[in-house]
């Protein structure tokens, strides 16, 4: 059985999930809207330009997270995907989603958002394997820290390897689409990498080493 790997944010939604997610806790008052967003902005930049600190990042993305008891957090959660996630879901993206589907393909979410912000995504899109940035969950409670190695850049790769080796999956005839260069580890090993609406870096990396691009944009 092939294996069909998505990354999430701007490859199949039309923006970024974590981005989006820091937004709408600023706009609801969660946290405190200026410094939160600003902060959310830099990181962002950090993450496009491939300097990001992924420790220093989730130290900050997470800590909201553990200031919360769950059942508000899944409220919250219900609510931001709502309103800011459905809006931004490729239609070419579900497409492309479904023709993996019907030849039969093992189809996979691997991105370096967490996990409690993306598991209800890969729910809607129907894709049944994510792997994630982990938060750590103790005693029904976030903790702020992150669970394990990091889904981003190599750990995306560590982080399937260890899949593969439990589920007894090859990269036989694999797939991965993405649109950032963060993830040039993990094109290099499928058999069929694809650049989706790429930044520069990836697209001149793309074209170099004659992967397919695409976009999904309407």
């Amino acid at each position: 059985m092939s294996l069909s790997i998505f990354d999430l944010d701007n490859t199949l939604l039309n923006g970024d999930s974590d981005y989006l997610w820091g937004q709408y806790l600023a706009e609801q008052g969660i946290v405190d809207g200026v410094r939160y967003e600003r902060k959310n902005l830099e990181f962002y930049e950090q993450y496009k330009q491939g300097t990001l600190d992924i420790y220093e990042f989730l130290g900050f993305a997470l800590k909201p997270l553990s200031e919360h008891p769950l059942e508000t957090l899944y409220a919250w959660r219900e609510q931001f995907v709502q309103e800011k996630i459905l809006p931004i879901i490729l239609n070419k993206g579900r497409e492309l989603i479904e023709q993996h589907r019907q030849r039969g393909n093992l189809l996979m979410i691997i991105t370096a958002t967490n996990s409690f912000v993306t598991r209800p995504i890969a729910d809607i899109l129907g894709i049944p394997h994510l792997l994630a940035t982990d938060p750590e969950l103790v005693d029904n409670r976030y903790t702020g820290r992150v669970h394990g190695t990091p889904c981003f850049q190599q750990g995306k790769v560590t982080r399937l390897q260890q899949w593969l080796a439990d589920s007894k999956i090859t990269l036989d005839d694999s797939w991965f689409y993405s649109d950032s260069h963060n993830d040039i580890p993990l094109l290099e090993i499928v058999t069929h990498p694809v650049a989706v609406d790429p930044d520069e870096a990836l697209r001149q990396h793309a074209s170099s080493n004659q992967w397919d691009i695409i976009s999904l944009r309407e």
